[in-house]
């Protein structure tokens, strides 16, 4: 089978040179692919001189790199990883395997940071757990660690994968997607470390979680509209009722609409309350069909297990 471990990287001169060699070692005939995103270091020529296959992405933001590596590059598995050195080479061949032997099509590497607490920053742990609960709430299941940068996944899930996103939001959406859709998936835990010197973290605490947040509303919206705008509109029909029926009252008491503006505002909101849970019986019909459309191209694509046994025949013939 053929497996293409791709790096997307930013400023990681220190540190690329071992994850290439690393993989290198730990896959062996595996291609190894490093996209730049504009780095102003010796990143390029350290990772060429490692043995990787090299290419750029100008547009800035990892989830625009992932994007041009999983449109450009040809394999049966593909291994994602960060160049920052922080995860475990070693625990890739078991990601394949068990990629392949259950015929999944994205196995999620949940970071063990035990043996080195300055590996994962708390407030990063903090903001993870709150996300992997948020998403459970919303979308009724989740992941152990969501914004992992350590995945396998099969070529039907690569060539199937919208990929809209821009920055780090980039491992919710393949996390909301494989929900969505249903895909097998599983987790596996692998070792995590702390940065080798001279390399830096490129995420913004915060306006990359208030990005990573207005993502998972947007896909919940776009997923699960139904959801989505008959909870707007029980909200909005609960401060119709919470306006209107104290003028309703005084209208059957008295026969008067003393509060004329009251009455007109909760009847305001009762219409909209009604076009939203209507706009969400719409969408939900046109998600459904966009959903049916991926899932006729996703099987359009051999799992994992096929293509392994495709393998085995042609040696043993």
């Amino acid at each position: 089978m053929k497996i293409a471990v791709l790096i997307p990287c930013l400023n990681e001169e220190e540190a690329i040179p071992k994850v290439v060699s690393d993989f290198a070692a730990q896959l062996p005939g595996a291609d190894i692919y490093v996209y730049d995103n504009g780095s102003t270091d010796r990143t390029i020529e350290v990772a060429r001189a490692a043995g990787a296959f090299v290419s750029s992405e100008p547009r800035r933001g990892k989830g625009n790199v992932v994007r041009r590596m999983f449109a450009d590059v040809e394999a049966d598995i593909y291994v994602l990883v960060d160049g920052d050195d922080t995860y475990d080479a070693s625990a890739a061949p078991a990601m394949i395997g068990k990629l392949r032997d259950e015929n999944l099509d994205m196995v999620v590497g949940i970071r063990d940071h035990e043996n080195d607490d300055r590996a994962y920053r708390a407030g990063h742990q903090a903001g993870n757990a709150v996300f992997n609960k948020f998403l459970g709430v919303v979308f009724e299941k989740t992941f152990t660690d969501i914004f992992s940068g350590y995945r396998t996944f099969s070529r039907r899930f690569v060539k199937t994968f919208p990929c809209l996103s821009r920055g780090f939001e980039i491992e919710m959406e393949m996390s909301i997607h494989s929900i969505s859709a249903r895909l097998p998936v599983a987790e596996m835990v692998t070792t995590y470390s702390k940065r080798p010197e001279g390399s830096h973290s490129k995420l913004n605490t915060y306006r990359d979680g208030m990005r990573i947040l207005l993502t998972m509303i947007h896909l919940f919206r776009h997923i699960s509209p139904f959801k989505f705008y008959s909870g707007i509109a029980a909200v909005l029909a609960f401060l119709s009722l919470s306006l209107g029926l104290p003028v309703v009252v005084e209208w059957l008491q008295t026969g008067l609409v003393p509060k004329l503006p009251t009455a007109l505002l909760a009847a305001s909101v009762g219409i909209i309350s009604c076009i939203s849970f209507a706009i969400g019986i719409i969408l939900n019909s046109v998600s459904r069909g966009h959903m049916e459309m991926r899932r006729l191209e996703y099987l359009h694509f051999s799992s994992p297990g096929v293509c392994s046994s495709q393998c085995r025949e042609g040696k043993q013939s």
